[in-house]
């Protein structure tokens, strides 16, 4: 029967022809590149590119109907997959950002216990973007001041804030260039868009896109909690504590201790001292 078995430190993949009794162990000594062993040592690289290659002709034999290839096939596409992925793990664990690593330095300031993903999404104009402490930012996450990568921004003091404690999901998109402020203790969820710049649509003769953008700074209140794919637009005043629900459009002044929804977002819960949650009528 073949079977993969997966534990904390290792994967135990099924035998595949030329990988027999092949082993793919993460290192656990020193950097913690990943090690893959065959019959006690570690393979070669000509025998990882052999092992990919077999699964190419396997793949190639299947698709041309060659009897009995099915099976050792799905023993090549495995064996092959544990590699990947392995693989993959270490590049994203080397490849994420701390506090100290020199692209951390690139930012006006980088909290000690932050982190950028990897893969990171498109960031530039780092020397105008604050992180706080402890804060997550997820992979794929694009943050950005300024339209162009090194372009001359006004002033000394950063531009995009994000507090203490945050955490940014993934495939999400923060773009300032006025004035953007998260507060402490935010959380997205993934795929979130947040501006402060629209495009403007004053003389209705010229193309949208080519009309000068208008600027609204925008904050986001401590402890707020915004949920996948919602969108922040120029000009919003969000308070503490608030919950923005998944797929929202927001714009205006939310208060604190509420949760809006829709789009345009609205006020449908708030929190009144004394009796608690109410439904907003």
């Amino acid at each position: 029967m073949v079977a993969a078995e997966c534990c904390r430190d290792s994967w135990i993949v099924p035998p595949a022809n030329v990988l027999v009794h092949a082993r793919m162990a993460y290192s656990t000594v020193g950097t913690g590149n990943l090690r893959i062993v065959r019959s006690g040592r570690i393979m070669r690289p000509r025998e990882i590119v052999l092992a990919l290659t077999v699964s190419c002709i396997l793949d190639a034999m299947s698709i041309a109907g060659v009897p009995a290839v099915g099976r050792y096939r799905t023993m090549a596409r495995h064996a092959v997959s544990s590699v990947i992925g392995s693989m993959w793990e270490k590049v994203c664990l080397a490849g994420m950002v701390e506090h100290g690593h020199p692209r951390a330095k690139r930012f006006a300031s980088f909290g000690e216990g932050s982190m950028l993903s990897f893969p990171p999404g498109t960031i530039f104009n780092e020397e105008w973007i604050s992180i706080g402490k402890k804060v997550m930012v997820g992979p794929r996450v694009s943050m950005s001041v300024g339209m162009v990568p090194k372009q001359p921004i006004a002033g000394n003091d950063a531009i995009l804030r994000i507090g203490d404690r945050c955490v940014i999901g993934q495939g999400s998109y923060i773009v300032a260039h006025t004035g953007l402020e998260i507060g402490n203790d935010v959380q997205t969820g993934p795929y979130v868009y947040i501006t402060d710049q629209n495009h403007g649509y004053e003389d209705p003769e010229l193309p949208i896109g080519i009309q000068w953008p208008v600027n609204k700074g925008v904050t986001i209140g401590s402890g707020t909690w915004i949920g996948t794919g919602a969108i922040i637009l120029p000009g919003t005043s969000i308070g503490q504590n608030v919950v923005v629900g998944a797929g929202s459009v927001v714009t205006g002044n939310i208060p604190d201790r509420c949760v809006v929804v829709g789009a345009p977002a609205r006020v449908v819960r708030k929190y009144i001292p004394g009796t608690g949650w109410n439904r907003a009528g």
